[in-house]
């Protein structure tokens, strides 16, 4: 993010309600063919002038991001939200592109899409060839920023916040199509971008643990930089913040709001007890990984793994058991009532999954789900 999040009073009585933003991947793709296409540099020229350092590159030259400032309040969020996509939907239609909000692409390139070409990028695609292909490795994510008062505390919240992770990525899940086929899963993005060294569940580290396993990750070549830690919950390396990264890239608003709600709520819930000395729940590595891969698999309408039991639950079960825990801090934000209605929108329509599966039935083309994907992020 290039603007931060910082904390913000609460109530002196409850919890204390922070800031939040939101960063956005999307893809970029040819209006034709419906495949990815290595047109961010007009995009971002384009779209530069009215966003500036809100809006970037990625690794590959078929995406861009673009982050919020720090937001207090949904209809604040949602608002930025809107307008940078406008503003690039605007900029991809001059560059003969369209803008799609997928976890995957849909339509695989016909050849692999070009790396970007900065120095950082290059030496990644150097030594981490084996992950590079320009095909299916291409994906996109949204992270949620909450802001915090120290790394200190972005740690805490991370040690707190991880067993609701695998709740909040079956909200998110955007992704069933990879290579041009329908993967089984509703979100193939967490498990594409799982190969890469630290992407997963964050260990609970506290301050001096953290310091330590990031300079052996780096030194020991695991790593190229801090930057490569991909943990679903870390603290930012240039911000007071910590930053989620579980959720697909969702098409509809809607979603992306929720989702940056529940944290926040969730946050500020957990925060109180934390500082007080309570511990994080002891949840095993191994258990935890295999609730996420739940979450890939069956996204919010079929089973979930609860992380706390080890058993198979409805996600629906685990969904409600977050917004439970988070309850405190919506309540105090302001957001409860919002949550609750976007989270019933969400039941009715399905998850992105489920909307991209059920378009390609009716349309019986990939081309159908792409056009569908556009269009709904065009939409906000």
């Amino acid at each position: 993010m290039r603007s931060s999040p910082g904390p913000a009073p609460g109530s002196l009585d409850g919890p204390v309600v922070s800031t939040m933003g939101v960063e956005e991947e999307f893809f970029l793709v040819d209006r034709l063919t419906r495949e990815p296409v290595a047109r961010a540099g007009p995009v971002i020229q384009a779209a530069a002038p009215v966003l500036g350092d809100l809006v970037q590159d990625e690794f590959y030259r078929c995406m861009v991001e673009v982050c919020t400032r720090p937001s207090a309040s949904a209809t604040d969020l949602r608002a930025q939200l809107a307008a940078l996509r406008a503003t690039l939907v605007g900029a991809a239609r001059e560059a003969d592109c369209a803008l799609m909000a997928s976890g995957t692409a849909v339509v695989p390139p016909r050849e692999p899409v070009p790396v970007t070409d900065t120095p950082r990028y290059r030496r990644m695609a150097q030594r981490f060839g084996a992950l590079v292909d320009g095909g299916l490795s291409v994906v996109c994510g949204c992270h949620v920023h909450i802001g915090t008062a120290d790394r200190a505390q972005a740690l805490l919240l991370a040690n707190h916040v991880r067993p609701w992770l695998p709740a909040l990525q079956a909200l998110a899940v955007n992704s069933p199509f990879s290579g041009g086929i329908d993967s089984g899963f509703a979100s193939w993005r967490c498990l594409e971008f799982g190969r890469w060294p630290t992407a997963g569940p964050a260990p609970l580290l506290d301050t001096a643990a953290y310091e330590d396993t990031a300079d052996a990750l780096v030194s020991s070549g695991i790593l190229m930089d801090r930057r490569m830690i991909y943990w679903f919950a870390r603290p930012s390396e240039h911000h007071p913040t910590v930053e989620f990264r579980v959720a697909d890239t969702s098409a509809d608003l809607d979603t992306t709001v929720l989702v940056a709600l529940l944290l926040r709520g969730l946050c500020a819930a957990v925060l109180s007890r934390a500082e007080a000395g309570r511990p994080p729940p002891a949840i095993g590595a191994r258990q935890l990984r295999a609730a996420h891969g739940y979450a890939a698999r069956y996204g919010s309408g079929g089973l979930a793994l609860d992380p706390f039991t080890g058993e198979e639950v409805p996600a629906q079960a685990l969904i409600g058991a977050l917004v439970m825990a988070a309850a405190p801090g919506l309540t105090a934000a302001g957001d409860l009532d919002e949550v609750d209605r976007l989270l019933t929108a969400l039941r009715q329509r399905g998850s992105g999954a489920d909307r991209q599966r059920a378009t390609f039935h009716r349309t019986g083309r990939l081309r159908g789900v792409v056009d569908h994907l556009t269009e709904v992020t065009a939409r906000a």
